[in-house]
């Protein structure tokens, strides 16, 4: 058994199918089928299912995907110790960041880090906060950035930045015209949120709760799972909703939305790092980095 074969095995159960598994790995679809073949056949096992042009992981595939996946971040985390004793000559750093965080904030400091040490190859993803944990807590991401509170023994969070909450509507709209609002309009207009488990939508019913508002209370169009689609239908008259000022100003500045006159609680942006991983001299120097900057 070779990390390699072990890699594509990974590789195809995530995603139950060859072609894309062999897609993402630069392989061609028959070396992909050849190397799972291979490991059903050394150990006489069948770790997926042929289910007409799908393949579903066998009982036996998925209690070896978990050591597979096991194996592999040992073997990273072996090669990250080997990258950090070469300092910032040679690496990877793989960040992950909530959806606000990653589209206008992160990217200064991406671009300020790779001009600083350009052999250090950066990887970003997306994903809202409880996504970007799990990416931390499983080792795929050294660093995570997050708009909402992680209660988590394995995770370290570090408050790294503030970040202004504001609502907005349309432009017109009757609760940014009103020089001040109360319990009643907030329940009576109609709202645009982000979905559950985002830290925008977290902010928003801690927020509610010191009116003594309910989510349920509220009229709710719809959720949306991006800061832009949410910001899209805003604009578009579907309701109102609450986001970051670095999410809106632009198409205030525009005048295609308005600001209402409410004070919400700030948030604070946190930083994630495992307890438990070693830390690379390429995170240490970006978490420097933006901290300095806070």
């Amino acid at each position: 058994m070779t990390l390699e074969q072990l890699r594509i095995f990974v590789a195809v159960a995530t995603r139950e199918h060859v072609t894309q598994a062999a897609r993402e790995l630069h392989l061609t679809q028959s070396a992909t089928s050849a190397a799972v073949a291979a490991l059903e056949a050394r150990y006489q096992t069948r770790l997926f299912d042929r289910v007409g042009r799908r393949i579903v992981l066998t009982a036996a595939g998925k209690a070896f995907l978990v050591e597979a996946k096991a194996v592999l971040a040992r073997a990273a985390a072996a090669e990250t110790v080997l990258d950090d004793l070469a300092g910032l000559k040679r690496g990877r750093l793989a960040l992950a960041a909530s959806q606000t965080i990653a589209g206008y904030w992160l990217p200064a400091f991406i671009h300020r880090f790779h001009d600083a040490h350009p052999a250090i190859t950066l990887g970003l993803s997306i994903g809202n906060t409880e996504q970007v944990a799990a990416q931390v807590r499983d080792g795929s991401a050294d660093l995570g950035f997050v708009e909402g509170d992680i209660d988590d023994p394995l995770l370290a969070a570090q408050p790294v930045a503030e970040d202004e909450m504001v609502l907005v509507g349309p432009a017109g709209h009757p609760l940014c015209r009103a020089a001040s609002l109360t319990v009643g309009d907030l329940k009576a207009a109609r709202w645009v949120l982000r979905e559950q488990g985002s830290g925008t939508r977290a902010v928003l019913e801690a927020a509610l709760g010191r009116f003594g508002i309910t989510p349920a209370q509220l009229d709710i169009a719809f959720d949306l799972p991006s800061n832009e689609a949410v910001r899209g239908a805003v604009e578009a008259g579907a309701g109102v909703t609450v986001l970051s000022r670095l999410v809106v100003m632009r198409a205030v500045t525009a005048g295609l939305l308005a600001i209402a006159n409410i004070e919400l609680p700030k948030r604070h942006f946190y930083s994630l790092r495992h307890k438990q991983h070693h830390q690379t001299q390429a995170a240490r120097e970006f978490l420097r980095m933006v901290s300095a900057a806070g």
